[in-house]
C-alpha cells in the first residue's frame, strides 16, 4: 500500500488504491488493511486515510462491511451513477393524476402564516439595509437567537442557524461520522437519514420504536453490538409513526446511554430532529435536559412557517457544533439574515402566532376524523401526533394498487423500513390537506387497501 501511494493525501491515496483496484492488483473481494494499519505504515493520520476511504466508497469501488472489514466491491467500472436514494423513490418525479394526494409529508399550503405579511412589515426597515450589504457581523441574529432560546429545551453551549433540518443533520454526520461507523437509527425512520448515511458509507444500526419513541432495551443492545458514534432521532411526530418522546421515555434512555458510557465508554452524539416543532401537540421531550454536553437539538421551521424559509435552529455543545461552523464558514458562512429577519417577524406578531396555533388544531381534527372513521372499519391506530400516519396493510404494493385506482396516492411503507425485510407492510399517510368531506370516503378505500393481497405468491424471508 505504502509503494502505491506517493501523494500521502487523501487524494493521492484514493487514486493509488483506485489504480490498484482497475489495474486488478486488488481484485474484487479482496480485504483491505484497517483505516489504521494504513495510517501507521503511510504516516499519515487516520482521518486522512478515513477521507480517502470515504471517497473510494462513494464510486462503489469499496464496501464496508461493519465489524467484518472493507473489501473490494464488485467490478466498480460498471457503477456510472449512484443508485437511486431511498427519498427519490418516496417521492419519484411524475405527474400527479390523483385527486387526493396523501404521499407528500408536507404541511397545508393553506394553514401557513402569510409570508407577504412579513415582508411587507419589513418594509422600510433600516435594519434591513444593513443586513443586505455587508459579509460582516453575527451569523445569527442576536434578535432572532434570543427569541429561540427563551422556550429551547436545554442550555446551548453554541446556538446557529442552518439551512434547514436537513441541512443540519447532514453537516452534523459530515463532521462526525466516518467510513464504516455505525449510528443508531429509529426502525422505521425518515429516509433522507438513511440516504445520507449511505452516502457517508456509514452503518445504520435499527432500534425499534413505540408511541414513546426509542424502546431501552433494544437501544441498549444497540449500543453494547455496534458501539456507535451517533443516535439520530426524532423526538416528537416521528416521521413516519407520530411516536413522541414521554418524559418517563426520555429518563429511560438517558440511563441507558449513561450506563454504556461508564460500562463500555460509548458516548455517541446524539442528534434530535424537531422537524414539525409548531404544529405538534405533544410538549417537546429533550435528551439535552439530561445529557446536554451530547446533546445537538435541532428544531425545523419548514412545516410550521414555510418551507421556502429554508430555516432551522441548532444548539448544542461546541465540541459538536464548533467543526460545523468553521467548515460552512468555508461555504455559505450564514443563513439568510432577510430570511432569519422574517421568521423573527413571524414568531412574534400575533397573526403568524394565531395562525400557527389553528394549524396545530386542524391537524389533530384532522387525524383524529381519519382514527375515527377508520375505527368503523375495525381498524384502530395508535393517536400520535404531526401530520402522518403509519398505516399497516397486508401487502404494500397491493395496498398502492387498490388506492390508486379510487384516485387515491400514499407513500410505500418501504423506504422507511432499515432492514430489507420487515416482518409487516406499511403505507405512510400525510392527513395535512385531506378535506373533511373526503374523510369517510377515504377511510372506506384505506380500509379496502389494507386487506388487498398480491395476485401473485409472495414468499417473506425471515
Amino acid at each position: 500500500m505504502a509503494a502505491a501511494a506517493h501523494d500521502r493525501t487523501a487524494t493521492g491515496i484514493a487514486a493509488a488504491v483506485s489504480r490498484r483496484i482497475r489495474s486488478g492488483a486488488l481484485p474484487p473481494g479482496t480485504r483491505l488493511p484497517t483505516v489504521r494499519e494504513v495510517a501507521r505504515e503511510l504516516r499519515v493520520s487516520p482521518a486522512t486515510v478515513n477521507q480517502a476511504w470515504r471517497a473510494l466508497a462513494a464510486t462503489g469501488a469499496i464496501v464496508a462491511r461493519g465489524r467484518a472489514g472493507t473489501f473490494v466491491e464488485d467490478l466498480p467500472h460498471l457503477r456510472q451513477a449512484p443508485a437511486v436514494g431511498r427519498y427519490q423513490r418516496l417521492h419519484p418525479h411524475s405527474d400527479n393524476a390523483f385527486r387526493i394526494d396523501l404521499s407528500r409529508g408536507t404541511p397545508d399550503p393553506a394553514l401557513l402564516p402569510d409570508l407577504t405579511a412579513a415582508l411587507r412589515a419589513l418594509h422600510g426597515d433600516d435594519r434591513i439595509d444593513d443586513l443586505s450589504a455587508t459579509y460582516l457581523g453575527d451569523a445569527v441574529l442576536p434578535e432572532l437567537e434570543a427569541a429561540i432560546r427563551a422556550d429551547w429545551p436545554a442550555r446551548a453551549e453554541r446556538f446557529t442557524v442552518l439551512d434547514g433540518a436537513l441541512d443540519a443533520v447532514d453537516r452534523l454526520l459530515a463532521a462526525h461520522v466516518h467510513l464504516g461507523d455505525a449510528v443508531i437509527v429509529e426502525n422505521p425512520c425518515f429516509p433522507p437519514f438513511l440516504d445520507l448515511l449511505a452516502r457517508l458509507a456509514a452503518r445504520p444500526v435499527p432500534v425499534d420504536v413505540d408511541r414513546a419513541g426509542l424502546l431501552p432495551d433494544r437501544l441498549a443492545a444497540a449500543l453494547a453490538a455496534h458501539t456507535p458514534v451517533a443516535v439520530l432521532l426524532q423526538p416528537r411526530a416521528q416521521n413516519p409513526t407520530g411516536a413522541s418522546l414521554t418524559a418517563q421515555r426520555v429518563r429511560q434512555l438517558a440511563d441507558v446511554l449513561s450506563d454504556a458510557a461508564v460500562i463500555a465508554g460509548v458516548t455517541p452524539m446524539i442528534i434530535e430532529d424537531d422537524h414539525s416543532a409548531g404544529i405538534t401537540t405533544a410538549p417537546l421531550r429533550s435528551l439535552a435536559t439530561r445529557l446536554p454536553a451530547r446533546t445537538v437539538h435541532i428544531r425545523s421551521y419548514s412545516k410550521s412557517h414555510g418551507a421556502d424559509l429554508r430555516l432551522a435552529a441548532v444548539g448544542g455543545p461546541a465540541a459538536h457544533l464548533d467543526p460545523v461552523l468553521e467548515r460552512r464558514m468555508l461555504g455559505p458562512g450564514w443563513s439568510s439574515r432577510l430570511l432569519q429577519r422574517v421568521l423573527l417577524h413571524m414568531l412574534t406578531d400575533d397573526t403568524a402566532r394565531a395562525r400557527i396555533t389553528e394549524a396545530r388544531t386542524r391537524y389533530r381534527t384532522r387525524a383524529d376524523a381519519l382514527r375515527k372513521s377508520l375505527s368503523r372499519h375495525d381498524i384502530h391506530l395508535p393517536r400520535g401526533d404531526g401530520i402522518n400516519l403509519w398505516f399497516p396493510v397486508a401487502d404494500e404494493n397491493a395496498a398502492l394498487i387498490s388506492l390508486a385506482a379510487a384516485g387515491i396516492k400514499a407513500a410505500p411503507g418501504g423506504p422507511f423500513e432499515v432492514t430489507d425485510h420487515p416482518h409487516t407492510d406499511h403505507l405512510r399517510l400525510t392527513i395535512a390537506a385531506l378535506p373533511t368531506h373526503e374523510i369517510d370516503e377515504v377511510a372506506t378505500q384505506l380500509a379496502t387497501a389494507a386487506t388487498a393481497t398480491p395476485t401473485y405468491r409472495r414468499i417473506r424471508r425471515p
